[in-house]
């Protein structure tokens, strides 16, 4: 067998089963026919050895010791057993047993060498000695009486007999030497037989298990391809058996699974499409509101006093509403795939301290960073990241508020901590989720509800990742909320599309 074979079936755990089914069914037919037919080949070639040589024994008993004297002598006991083994075609040996007087025995043996007393079985010499009434179903005293014996690992068969109305009792010595090399080679045979048949059964349960295996195995890479994003895989369907209706299903299934996929693609960009439309059209209105509200954000001290708290509302929703418009842009460009990096060689303690000073958080914000920490990044959108990060710290934690700056290994890390509450333990799986509202009873807020969502994402397209937890004191409690961000200092880990800008300030796209 290849070791290609050997290789498939430590990598196939079907095939090593359909193998392993197929070598035992094989092997137990095997050995139970080699069994039956060895058990069935020995009784017949030891019978028929058996009944040859007592037959014959039983017939030199009646025709030759039959005709000894009441009283023989040695000589005519070895003489007689001499005889009777030499006529036999059974090739055995012969010892005669009788009396010169009443309790006095005598042995003729045809080789005393070969043959003696001492090798007759003692239970056989008493079944032969005893004399049964004569009755009809017994017209004989005494009876032929044989068994199989060994002597120094060779077999023998040892037979014994009495002449009826008196006369010497005689046993026969016959080797099994010969059966037992015969069934030897017979048994040789068997297991030769025995182990090609289990080697031909692996060798058909590999054909079987390829020819079960192969549509299995198209049908594993078909669904690898559908969990790829490749719907429109179909198989080819042959045949009419079960791995063919499996086929069928398995292309019923990636057609439903295409046009639902395709139904639910066709929902989410029409539902991108409103959104970014919706955001569009808006922004021209916004803009005439925006150009109002500033005018009347400037006239503000010189309105009348019933009038200012309604024109201070609609400017800070208006700016709130612009600042959603602007967060739901930025999300579609995103749930699109268009949005795009600009990297360039970022200092990033002069990129926090630019942040913080345009929005005039210098006195509520301790800066721990080193300058000379340079990073490939978006100048951008690292900034909707900080300014994301460090306005929720001083809107929920108060400040002041704490941003190091370190590097680990490959990473950039940013951790952005506050002294407040915390973030409640059922929250901080939610934290960057879209809208989401940490108390029911409060569904407004300042802020769109996207402001974290948009700063994971923007980590995201630069190849990194940010992590929200709680920071512990000294004495157990929470002490404040404290935002990681972690982006990579090599720009080559970055996976999308990304522009990059040359040292000439032109933008190139990679």
């Amino acid at each position: 067998m290849s070791k290609g074979i050997f290789a498939r079936l430590r990598l196939s755990s079907l095939r090593l089963r359909l193998v392993v089914v197929f070598a035992l069914v094989a092997l137990t037919a095997a050995v139970s026919a080699s069994g039956i037919a060895y058990w069935l080949n020995r009784e017949a070639v030891l019978t028929r050895t058996q009944d040859g040589a007592l037959n014959d024994f039983r017939q030199e008993m009646q025709n030759r010791a039959a005709t000894l004297p009441l009283r023989p002598t040695e000589d005519d006991l070895r003489r007689t057993a001499e005889q009777m083994a030499g006529g036999s075609a059974a090739n055995y040996q012969v010892l005669l047993l009788g009396e010169r007087a009443v309790g006095k025995p005598i042995v003729g043996a045809s080789d005393p060498d070969d043959f003696t007393l001492a090798d007759v079985p003692r239970s056989l010499r008493d079944a032969v000695d005893t004399e049964r009434q004569v009755t009809e179903a017994n017209p004989y005293p005494y009876h032929l009486f044989w068994q199989r014996t060994e002597r120094d690992g060779v077999p023998y068969l040892v037979g014994g007999t009495r002449i009826d109305g008196g006369g010497p009792a005689g046993y026969m010595f016959k080797s099994l030497a010969a059966e037992k090399a015969d069934l030897n080679s017979l048994a040789w045979s068997l297991g030769i037989a025995t182990a090609l048949a289990v080697a031909g059964s692996v060798l058909l349960a590999q054909v079987a298990a390829t020819t079960v295996l192969r549509p299995v195995h198209r049908l594993g890479e078909a669904a690898k391809q559908l969990g790829e994003g490749k719907l429109d895989t179909r198989l080819r369907v042959t045949g009419a058996d079960e791995l063919a209706d499996l086929t069928r299903t398995f292309n019923s299934a990636a057609e439903s699974l295409q046009k639902k996929v395709a139904d639910m693609s066709a929902r989410e960009e029409s539902s991108r499409r409103f959104v970014a439309d919706m955001s569009h059209e808006l922004r021209t209105p916004l803009t005439a509101l925006t150009a109002v509200t500033e005018v009347l954000e400037d006239e503000q001290d010189s309105l009348d006093p019933m009038i200012a708290p309604a024109v201070a509302l609609v400017v800070s929703e208006t700016h709130r509403l612009n600042n959603l418009v602007e967060n739901l842009m930025e999300v579609t460009r995103f749930d699109a795939g268009t949005a795009r990096l600009v990297l360039d060689d970022v200092d990033i303690a002069d990129q926090i301290t630019a942040c913080i000073d345009a929005r005039a958080w210098l006195d509520a914000v301790d800066l721990d960073a080193e300058r000379g920490i340079v990073a490939p990044l978006d100048p951008r959108r690292l900034d909707v990241i900080l300014a994301n990060l460090i306005g929720n710290a001083l809107k929920h934690g108060g400040s002041p508020v704490r941003v190091s700056v370190r590097t680990d290994d490959d990473e950039l890390v940013i951790a952005v901590r506050d002294h407040g509450p915390g973030i409640p333990e059922e929250v901080l799986p939610h934290v960057f989720d879209r809208f989401y509202k940490a108390s029911a009873s409060r569904p407004r807020s300042d802020g769109s509800g996207l402001g974290l969502s948009i700063a994971m994402e923007n980590a995201l397209i630069h190849g990194g990742s940010i992590t929200a937890a709680n920071s512990v004191g000294e004495d157990g409690k929470v002490d404040g909320a404290v935002f990681v961000l972690r982006l990579p200092l090599d720009a080559s880990g970055i996976t999308r599309e990304v522009q990059t800008r040359s040292s000439q300030g032109e933008v190139e796209e990679a």
